[in-house]
């Protein structure tokens, strides 16, 4: 069961991307997110002719995520638990039977944080918008905790808007006052980690150079100038059938690509 994701900033803008993609792909299901669009205009057909289900839980014009399933999802849930007023299309998950597992697929499109506010001491202040991604990364923590519970196999895959270490960044010092690199970020995605996920690259690649994101400015993708923030973590149960996981770096070169990539994970499942 190969599983990728991948936020293509905007998916009308990039549709023809996508589908050039989805026809290389050989995936088997596609977590999407900043997809940028209401569910009604979301553009089924296209994906839907070339034999994908869809699952979306869009937006006008901002945020969105969606599954992509060779196979119909079962129980779709849409919006991350602990919030009923939280109104950013911003999770999703389904679950996807495999030959010889199910397994349950969370989207995810983890808020950016800035700009951040810093108090007097130079301390970053948990309020506005980088009050608002810790908020919700408390909210992931409890989602994951539950999954974890569960004993099941899971996969927690998107954007996450987290640089992990200053390996996974070409210039860290660029980053050090910014939300995805704030020591309080990282710590929290590692509060998520410790429940005893499996963080699907870095458990086959080590080292630094492997991105997922380059800017569209300033030359960042000519000048290799990364960072790795899209991430699958995984359950025990779904670490135990990992056969591999890479990231598709060149669909950054293709025409009128998105500024991430795609980043995939193969289970026996």
């Amino acid at each position: 069961m190969k599983i990728a994701t991948f936020n293509i900033n905007g998916v009308k803008a990039r549709i023809a991307t996508l589908l050039d993609w989805l026809d290389r792909s050989e995936a088997d299901a596609v977590l999407l997110q900043e997809i940028k669009s209401v569910d009604e205009a979301f553009p089924r057909a296209e994906i839907e002719d070339r034999g994908w289900n869809v699952e979306t839980h869009g937006q006008k014009g901002f945020n969105g995520v969606a599954i992509l399933s060779r196979s119909p999802l079962e129980d779709v849930t849409r919006g991350l638990p602990g919030d009923d007023g939280d109104e950013q299309a911003r999770w999703i998950e389904g679950t996807l039977v495999g030959e010889t597992h199910a397994v349950r697929l969370c989207g995810l499109y983890l808020p950016n944080g800035n700009p951040v506010e810093f108090d007097a001491g130079g301390r970053p202040e948990r309020t506005g918008k980088y009050g608002y991604k810790l908020d919700w990364m408390d909210r992931l923590h409890a989602r994951a905790a539950a999954l974890m519970a569960a004993e099941a196999p899971a996969v927690l895959a998107g954007d996450y808007n987290v640089i992990p270490q200053a390996e996974d960044a070409a210039k860290p010092a660029q980053w050090e006052t910014d939300a995805l690199f704030l020591p309080d970020t990282r710590m929290a995605f590692r509060r998520i980690l410790n429940l005893g996920f499996t963080e699907a690259f870095r458990a086959r690649h080590r080292g630094p150079g492997h991105y997922t994101f380059w800017d569209y400015q300033a030359g960042a993708w000519d000048k290799n100038n990364g960072i790795r923030i899209d991430h699958a973590l995984l359950t025990p149960e779904a670490a135990d059938l990992l056969r591999d996981v890479g990231i598709d770096r060149e669909e950054r070169g293709r025409e009128k690509p998105s500024d991430h990539v795609p980043l995939w994970i193969d289970l026996a499942a």
